[in-house]
C-alpha cells in the first residue's frame, strides 16, 4: 500500500510539474499571440492577453488531439519512458523556457520540451534506439520549414494586400485592417493554443501510459488533462511575457495595421495546417517567420537581420541545450525522487 501511495503522489507531483511548464508555455509564447496587435496599438496590452487568453483556451473546441498523440507516442519510444524521463524532461524544458524568457529570447517552448524528452530518455538509455526518427526527424525538420512558410505566407499576404489596396492611401487602408488584425490575432492564438496545449497533453498521456492509468488510445484520455493543459496555457498567456512582447513585436521590423495583419493571417495559416496535421511545430519560429516575411515584402531593408540571426541561433540550440539540462535532472531525479 505505501508503494502504491508513492507511486500516486508521484505521479501527481509530476502532473503538477507538466501544467507549470504549461503555464509558462503560454507565459513564454504568449507575446507570439500579441504581438503584432500590442504593437500596432490595436489592442491595449491588458486587452490583448485577455483576448489571446480566450482564444488559446477556444482551441480546446476546434483541434483534435493529433498533436498530442505525435508527442505521445511519435518522438521517443514509450518502453524507455518513466517518471524519471518525465521529470527531467519536464525540468529541461522548463529551466531553458525561463533562461530565455529573462533575456527575452522568443525560442521555442515545443523544441524545449522535445529536447528535453529525447535528452532525458537517451541519458536513461545509454544504449539501444529510444528515438523515433520519423517523429523525431519532423520535428527538427520544421524547424527550418515552419518559419520558411511563414516567411513566405507573411510575404505573399503583404504583396497581395498591397495590390488589392493599390489605389489606396495607408491612412485607410490601415483604417480597414485595424479590427482585421484582431480577426488575424484571434485564428493565431487559437492555433497557438491547439498546437501548444496539445504538447503538454502529450506529456500527461505518455506519463500516465507508464503510470498504467491510462491507454495508447488518445481517445481514452481522461478530459480533465484535456482542460487542465488548455486552462494553463491560456492563464499564462494571460499573465504574459512582455520582455519577449517587445522583441517580437518592435525589434525584428516595424510593423502597422496593414503588415501586423499580414503576419498574424500568415502564422495563423501555417499553424492551423500543422495543427490538422498533427505536426508540433514552434509557434515561435512560425510568427517571427511571418514578422520578416511582411517586413522583407515591404522592404528587405526594414527587417533587422542582426537580431534574425540571433533569434536562429537560438532555434538551433534549444534541442541540445534542453536536452542536456533534461539528462542532467534525470539524473538528479535517479537519486532523489
Amino acid at each position: 500500500m505505501e508503494g502504491l501511495n508513492m507511486s500516486i503522489w508521484t505521479l501527481g507531483l509530476l502532473i503538477a510539474i507538466a501544467l507549470a511548464f504549461d503555464f509558462m508555455n503560454g507565459f513564454h509564447d504568449g507575446a507570439n499571440s500579441i504581438s503584432t496587435i500590442v504593437a500596432t496599438g490595436a489592442l491595449t496590452p491588458k486587452q490583448a492577453v485577455l483576448f489571446a487568453a480566450f482564444f488559446n483556451f477556444a482551441a480546446l473546441w476546434v483541434f483534435e488531439l493529433k498533436v498530442a498523440a505525435t508527442i505521445g507516442k511519435g518522438t521517443v519510444d514509450p518502453s524507455f519512458v518513466d517518471y524519471y524521463v518525465i521529470f527531467g524532461a519536464l525540468m529541461g524544458a522548463l529551466i531553458w523556457n525561463i533562461i530565455t524568457w529573462y533575456y527575452g529570447i522568443p525560442s521555442s517552448s515545443s523544441h524545449a520540451l522535445v529536447g528535453g524528452l529525447v535528452g532525458a530518455t537517451v541519458a536513461k538509455a545509454a544504449s539501444g534506439a529510444p528515438i523515433v526518427w520519423a517523429g523525431f526527424g519532423k520535428i527538427l525538420a520544421f524547424i527550418i520549414i515552419s518559419p520558411l512558410v511563414g516567411v513566405i505566407l507573411g510575404g505573399l499576404l503583404m504583396v497581395l494586400v498591397a495590390w488589392i489596396f493599390r489605389g489606396t492611401s495607408p491612412y485607410q487602408a490601415g483604417k480597414f485592417f485595424k479590427g482585421g488584425q484582431l480577426i488575424a490575432a484571434a485564428l493565431y492564438s487559437l492555433g497557438h493554443g491547439g498546437n501548444d496545449a496539445q504538447k503538454t497533453i502529450g506529456i500527461i498521456w505518455l506519463l500516465m501510459i507508464t503510470a498504467g492509468v491510462a491507454t495508447k488510445d488518445v481517445a481514452t484520455l481522461p478530459t480533465w488533462v484535456i482542460y487542465s493543459c488548455y486552462f494553463a496555457i491560456a492563464w499564462g498567456t494571460y499573465l504574459g511575457g512582455w520582455r519577449i512582447v517587445k522583441t517580437m513585436g518592435t525589434k525584428i521590423t516595424k510593423l502597422n495595421a496593414v503588415s501586423g495583419s499580414c503576419a498574424s493571417m500568415g502564422g495563423a495559416i501555417a499553424l492551423g495546417l500543422a495543427t490538422l496535421g498533427g505536426i508540433p511545430v514552434s509557434t515561435t519560429h512560425t510568427i517571427t517567420g511571418a514578422i520578416i516575411g511582411v517586413g522583407a515584402a515591404t522592404d528587405v531593408k526594414a527587417v533587422r537581420w542582426a537580431i534574425t540571426a540571433n533569434l536562429m541561433v537560438a532555434w538551433v540550440l534549444t534541442i541540445p541545450a534542453a536536452g542536456l539540462v533534461a539528462a542532467i535532472f534525470w539524473y538528479l531525479g535517479t537519486k532523489f525522487l
